[in-house]
């Protein structure tokens, strides 16, 4: 019997950040108005009517609004069974905060990381002192899920990868495995928008290059026999011996989301992604893999073309 999938629903509070991240892909919205308390409560509401049991509440930095605490206890108040902020992770730097939002029923959290060293990461965020903060923050999430007794806390990472951190790619593996993550995204950047779009040759690396890095990185996942450990955005040419790796092929299996933003609603962001940034050419037709594959960015195939595509037989 088919497994019923989960309603996500992402509400994109607004594109204010504490960062300035290099590929930032909301980087010419900053100045879009935030969505008001009432406004997020109100699709919060509407969200859960419609059956949603997983809401994640994204931005920008959703830490820094000072209403954030109590749109997590609204949320849970609702009965939502996940509930999840992505976060740069500098306002966990500070120990009260993170005991309140934990204590307001935050129960998943997924700190980017794009450097195993101050050095990379700073760099990408653009902030100094920001991977030491986050450092800390995290060690503070740790410290008061165990001093609060906390159960059925997730805590997860991201990666966007760039020119300028793939070749880094199984180093920050290994640092996120010594943090203790079993749970974490490895992202080729999205070009379609922002500052990837803006600066592309500058940010956006070749499939081909990105490859060898990303399977040694994979490899650290599968050696220690970590559940999500994944890849996404990519075509599946290059990580054929990889599939069940990639989030894409998950997430088709296990959830339905739905954005809902300042200047944009989408209710199907799987089959948008295909339909309308992604694209495969007239070569990918013979792969067998070809029905899987979400194809890659209509952006790159515009810079880079198709060459480095490979068929599978």
């Amino acid at each position: 019997m088919q497994r019923k999938k989960i309603k996500r629903t992402v509400i994109i509070a607004g594109y204010r950040c504490n960062c300035h991240c290099l590929f930032c892909l909301n980087s010419n919205k900053r100045d879009i108005p935030d969505k008001t308390s009432d406004e997020i409560k109100r699709e919060m509401i509407k969200a859960r009517k419609k059956g949603s049991d997983y809401i994640e509440l994204n931005g920008g930095e959703m830490t820094i609004r000072s209403d954030i605490i109590d749109l997590v206890k609204f949320a849970r108040n609702l009965g939502f069974l996940v509930m999840t902020i992505p976060t740069n992770g500098m306002m966990f730097y500070y120990e009260t905060f993170t005991k309140e939002i934990l204590k307001a029923g935050l129960n998943n959290i997924i700190f980017s990381i794009h450097g195993e060293t101050a050095e990379l990461h700073d760099s990408l965020t653009q902030v100094l002192g920001s991977f030491e903060k986050l450092k800390k923050g995290l060690e503070n999430v740790k410290k008061y899920i165990k001093a609060l007794r906390l159960k059925n806390i997730y805590l997860g990472s991201d990666t966007v990868i760039v020119k300028q951190n793939y070749r880094h790619l199984p180093q920050i593996g290994e640092f996120l495995l010594n943090l203790g993550f079993k749970d974490s995204e490895f992202i080729f950047v999205d070009p379609t928008c922002g500052a990837a779009f803006d600066n592309f040759d500058k940010i956006v690396p070749r499939i081909s290059e990105v490859a060898p890095y990303a399977h040694k990185c994979l490899d650290i996942g599968r050696k220690n026999n970590i559940s999500h450990w994944h890849i996404r955005y990519v075509p599946l040419c290059y990580f054929r011996d990889y599939l069940d790796q990639i989030s894409e092929l998950e997430e088709l299996k296990i959830f339905r989301t739905e954005h809902i933003a300042p200047d944009f609603t989408n209710l199907n962001v799987e089959k948008s992604r295909i339909n309308l940034a992604k694209s495969k050419t007239e070569k990918c037709q013979d792969c067998k893999l070809y029905d899987k594959c979400e194809g890659i960015w209509k952006e790159y195939l515009k810079h880079y073309g198709d060459k480095e595509l490979k068929v599978i037989k």
